[in-house]
């Protein structure tokens, strides 16, 4: 069978997570749609914006990355 240059696609069935937040954070999210909004000019839900900034902060995060390597050398 040919090889081609695209792999076999990742498993991408979401993952349903429900988590509690403060009221701060839950403002704070709130005004970054807002702001997201604004600039972008598209209205989006926290909800939907949440797991992007997740994502985002986790390959920010130099240390986690480094750690994560360990992980996946051992």
């Amino acid at each position: 069978m040919p090889e081609l240059k695209l792999s076999k696609l990742p498993d991408r069935t979401p993952v349903k997570l429900t988590i509690s937040i403060t009221p701060d954070l839950n403002q704070a999210l709130s005004v970054y749609a807002d702001i997201y909004r604004e600039l972008y000019g598209q209205t989006e839900a926290v909800t939907d914006l949440i797991p992007h900034m997740l994502r985002a902060f986790l390959e920010g995060d130099r240390g986690f990355a480094k750690a994560r390597q360990g992980r996946s050398a051992s």
